[in-house]
């Protein structure tokens, strides 16, 4: 009887202590959003994503890894990278912010204001591959 409690809390603990170090070493996903914005309206896009999205971003939980300016096939680029735990972190954090009032109303009265904002967004879902020098990009 003492033997097989041994074995039961041997495999019962290898199990479950798997499960913490798998959890510890799941990679996070990255999303890579590319904003086709108008010349004539890109500083006051820098501006509003400064000034206003980051912020509001913050509250639901965006961690931003990096921002980039791009000049691909003569079109303006606003580029970032984010960093999540995991999809459903993303997609719950995108909810919250699209509907979030302030944000919605900045949107509105800027776009009131001088127009369009965005003419294309491209959004891809990134995942590091089991031989990425990198599994986080932030540490």
């Amino acid at each position: 009887m003492k033997q097989i409690f041994i074995v039961l809390l041997i495999v019962f603990g290898s199990s479950v202590f798997g499960q913490e170090a798998s959890q510890k070493d799941a990679s996070p996903i990255h999303q890579l959003r590319i904003y086709e914005i108008p010349k004539e309206n890109k500083q006051v896009f820098l501006d509003r994503f400064r000034d206003h999205a980051l912020r509001i971003m913050k509250k639901y939980g965006f961690t931003i890894v990096s921002i980039w300016e791009s000049e691909f096939n003569e079109k303006t680029e606003f580029v970032y990278l984010l960093e999540w735990k995991d999809e459903n972190a993303m997609k719950i954090a995108w909810q919250g912010f699209m509907t979030d009032k302030e944000w919605k109303d900045i949107k509105m009265q800027t776009a009131k204001q001088y127009g369009d904002f965005v003419n294309e967004i491209e959004d891809r879902t990134l995942k590091l591959t089991d031989f990425s020098p990198q599994k986080r990009l932030l540490k």
